[in-house]
């Protein structure tokens, strides 16, 4: 039955719903929204005893009988009992036109190195990093800003102001053994100045360890003797409570909780400071015999407050059987000064280049541009934030030649991801009412890289059905078009539940956050993520431009491209 309620007595965002539903325009007055679709409603008694038959085999061959004029009509306005929604429309538009015809996104994939060299060369010029809050990423903004100018693509820069720890001084791990003069007889102290015979072993900032989010302010010195509990994998069942006042010592491997759970355990026994040790990631790929350390953060939500004076690093595992070796089972002595404060207040920045489209209705396509303090992020981020420039610079040739598309396309890099999904979360919030009237659909893309050496292709997901149907096909495009990048690189295209969709990066505040209704209620963002692989070098100081790939960028770049240019402009040439 078609709902007997005239469509003048709904809401204009109840309107504009129904039109997005079937792919109409939804500007205009609501008198326009009403017209718009009283006319959808036409020959809707015809379509609706053609779809009181059951939706199998039986209802297509009946359809193959109707005069395509008619089906066509059908096709597109019938309308349900639920007050205006299409019925089993999707699948009979695809019966009757078959698979779309996709027009390809043009895409340069040599432009990507320069943009990402550009951002690379803007890094720390000791850690080489990008941290969100310093003068780099500031500067890091700025440039993608300047950048979307120079395409002829208008431009806004968000600015918003966060609680992200700031490190202030090189810091200093080290380990000294005593001299063989000792204190009898009045000797010098060991591992004092006077101790002239004393051995220092000193480790390498950033190669040998890495501070962890959100370290506090530590000054341990050697002459502290301080002592070191090692507690296995942290596991619940490790005597924690052992470690009380002194520093804790976790080992990573299969099964360790990550850095949230162990702080936590940490701060609930008054542990003094942490040190956990890489054995688990990178092992041999980066460094023969031995794993890399790399930064985590972890999830702030889950903690009232974080002690401004408690120590968090991560080291090597070669590092952590030096400390094991000479520390805890020796006569070895640890030094870790580190300048950290967490309580700080920073800002942080988000430009976002805008083509205007038909409509009010947006597609967003993100990547963040800070990178964590510790490396240069060639490929995380810096790799997503490349093909988003060069997406950006073929939709403003696009529009140039074609028009304006049909949506309002933003290409927004975030700040502050590394840290807690800042930018993102940020911007979504202020921009709340906008993306929850009219959000089409999100596209991520954190390191859509793929490292030919350890190359098993490219991951993309959605939550929309309909979307992953669209990629799907276009991946198929893709593969004609372009069969010899096809055939290096593999793309999945899977579909994942909305409940499903995983809160590790920027799509999360727009697929759960843009509805603010309690959890019973919510309804879900579209977003589609893309992720590459062959990334060992992680939040290391390995994440280089000598491990780029700019060539595995035109995958992702030409695909989603793709998506948004056929929801964009449909199949116009």
């Amino acid at each position: 039955m078609v709902d007997s309620k005239p469509w003048s007595e709904y809401s204009v965002s109840e309107l504009k719903e129904a039109l997005r539903n079937r792919g109409m325009p939804v500007s205009g007055r609501k008198d326009d929204l009403v017209q718009r679709l009283e006319k959808s409603v036409f020959e809707a008694t015809i379509a609706e005893e053609v779809l009181s038959q059951e939706k199998d085999g039986s209802l297509f061959e009946r359809i193959k009988m109707i005069p395509l004029p008619t089906m066509i009509v059908i096709s597109l306005l019938v309308v349900g009992s639920s007050g205006g929604a299409l019925i089993y429309s999707d699948e009979i538009i695809d019966f009757i036109q078959g698979e779309p015809d996709y027009v390809l996104l043009e895409f340069d994939y040599s432009m990507t190195r320069d943009y990402a060299q550009t951002l690379v060369d803007l890094g720390h010029p000791e850690w080489e990093g990008r941290m969100s809050g310093t003068v780099e990423e500031e500067n890091t903004a700025n440039s993608i800003k300047s950048n979307f100018t120079s395409m002829g693509i208008p431009s806004t820069m968000d600015e918003f102001d966060v609680n992200i720890f700031q490190i202030g001084n090189e810091p200093d791990l080290s380990i000294c053994m005593p001299g063989d003069i000792g204190t009898i007889f009045g000797g010098p102290a060991p591992c004092s100045t006077a101790d002239l015979n004393r051995e220092i072993i000193q480790f390498v900032h950033r190669e040998d360890y890495v501070i962890q989010g959100y370290s506090g302010s530590v000054d341990i010195f050697h002459s502290e003797n301080a002592e070191i509990i090692d507690l296995g994998n942290g596991s619940d069942d490790s005597d924690w409570a052992s470690a009380a006042s002194k520093i804790a010592m976790v080992w990573i491997e299969e099964g360790t909780d990550g850095n949230t759970d162990l702080l936590e355990r940490a701060l609930a026994n008054d542990v003094n400071s942490m040190i956990t040790v890489n054995t688990k990631v990178n092992c041999d790929e980066l460094v023969m015999g031995d794993c890399v350390p790399y930064f985590k953060g972890i999830d702030l939500s889950r903690f009232d407050f974080i002690p401004d004076s408690f120590g968090f690093i991560m080291v090597s595992k070669s590092v952590g059987d030096a400390i094991s070796e000479n520390v805890i089972g020796g006569d070895g002595r640890l030094q870790m000064r580190l300048d950290v404060d967490n309580q700080a207040v920073s800002t942080i920045h988000v430009p976002c280049g805008i083509i205007e489209g038909k409509s009010e209705s947006v597609i967003v396509i993100g990547a963040h541009h800070d990178t964590v303090y510790n490396g240069a992020g060639a490929v995380d981020d810096t790799s997503g934030v490349a093909t988003l420039q060069e997406m950006a610079r073929q939709f403003s040739i696009l529009q140039s030649r074609l028009g304006d598309p049909e949506y309002t396309i933003y290409f927004c890099t975030w700040g502050g991801e590394e840290e807690g999904l800042w930018g993102s979360k940020e911007w979504v919030d202020k921009y709340r009412g906008m993306l929850s009237e009219g959000m089409r659909l999100h596209i991520n893309m954190d390191m859509n890289h793929v490292d030919l050496e350890r190359n098993n292709g490219l991951t993309i997901y959605g939550n929309s059905a309909k979307d992953v149907e669209t990629l799907r096909g276009i991946s198929g495009e893709f593969s004609k078009e372009y069969p010899e990048l096809s055939s290096k690189y593999n793309v999945n295209v899977n579909s994942l539940a909305s409940s499903s969709m995983p809160y590790n990066s920027d799509h999360a505040p727009f697929v759960y956050e843009i509805d603010d209704r309690p959890d019973d209620g919510m309804d879900y963002g579209k977003a589609v993520v893309c992720y590459g692989s062959g990334s060992s070098e992680y939040h290391t100081y390995l994440d280089r431009m000598d491990r780029f790939n700019e060539e595995s960028l035109a995958v992702s770049g030409v695909i989603l491209g793709s998506l948004v240019r056929y929801l964009s402009y449909g199949e116009r040439a």
